[in-house]
């Protein structure tokens, strides 16, 4: 049976890149790459504002930053994967980040998802459980 798909015309699509330019996804490639990842890494601006940008008040009582931060969310992810089954679907992964708020710990669900890049290299896109 021939896929009817491959004499579809592509009405529109959008790249990853693009996504990243918009603002969309936030690439954190090169701290992701200090942190052990071998292939490229975005966040989702819904992470990149609720989880890794501190509050002022999380600056200034804390001592939060944003690098400080980002590391949390890539390092739980790096432990995470290394701690994967082989039952586990090996395209995506849900791993808890510990977030320190003035009024003290916060417990965060993210989702790791390992998908083709632009050009069909993989790439991992890391979201909130509910995001696609």
């Amino acid at each position: 049976m021939d896929n009817w798909f491959n004499e579809a015309e592509v009405i529109h699509s959008y790249t990853r890149q693009q996504a990243i330019a918009d603002g969309v996804l936030v690439d954190v490639s090169e701290m992701a790459e200090e942190a052990g990842f071998l292939i490229p890494v975005a966040i989702t601006a819904a992470i990149n504002a609720e989880v890794v940008t501190p509050s002022n008040e999380a600056i200034e009582a804390l001592g939060q930053s944003y690098p400080g931060r980002l590391w949390d969310v890539l390092w739980m992810l790096h432990l995470a994967i290394h701690e994967a089954t082989s039952r586990d679907d090996p395209r995506q992964l849900n791993f808890m980040v510990m977030v320190s708020e003035i009024d003290g710990m916060r417990e965060v669900e993210l989702k790791a998802v390992c998908a083709p890049n632009d050009d069909a290299s993989p790439c991992i896109t890391i979201m909130f459980p509910y995001e696609d």
